[in-house]
């Protein structure tokens, strides 16, 4: 009696155990959608991983490019047009950032006030997925842009750095 007493003891105090929510503490977020780490992110024009097709195949991005242009033997004219490759970029990916975290405002303002419907809520939605494929879209083809302003040598020299060789030696982490 007292084995089965206290098995029932154990699974009723461990339901309370896994009764929080992963989304617990997040409620006190500025911006519920998004960590603040993402949003910063967004309005930063950060890459966020929104090129990783084009980086994992050969098209190495800009920033990188910018970071080790004394490993990539890059000219004078290769470093200015993609410092100014990268700030276009850069703005582009901010200015579409801004626009989607005011978005993401008005999708959580429509459940903060109680007034979400369907119809509203599916505009908004395809309106906040629609910049941010413009998002994605800047990032992308700043690196097929990149692509052309470089070597064969050095895009593979790019890529035995960054790691994407197999040589498990050279590899470093990804953070893009």
């Amino acid at each position: 009696m007292k084995i089965s007493l206290l098995v029932i003891l154990l699974i009723f105090t461990s339901n309370f155990t896994f009764a929080n929510s992963t989304y617990s503490d997040q409620e006190h977020r500025k911006l519920k959608a998004f960590s603040d780490n993402e949003t910063n992110g967004y309005l930063n024009g950060k890459g966020m991983g929104f090129a990783k097709p084009a980086e994992l195949n050969s098209y190495p991005g800009p920033r990188h490019v910018l970071d080790l242009s004394k490993k990539l033997n890059l000219s004078i004219s290769q470093i200015n047009e993609t410092e100014a490759l990268f700030n276009n970029m850069q703005k582009k990916a901010k200015e579409f950032g801004k626009i989607l975290i005011d978005k993401e405002i008005e999708i959580e303002n429509l459940f903060l006030n109680n007034i979400a419907t369907p119809e509203v809520l599916d505009t908004l939605l395809i309106e906040a997925a629609n910049i941010k494929a413009k998002i994605r879209f800047a990032h992308l083809v700043a690196h097929i842009q990149q692509k052309s302003l470089l070597s064969n040598h050095q895009i593979q020299e790019y890529n035995k750095i960054r790691g994407y060789t197999g040589d498990k030696n050279t590899q470093h982490n990804h953070h893009h």
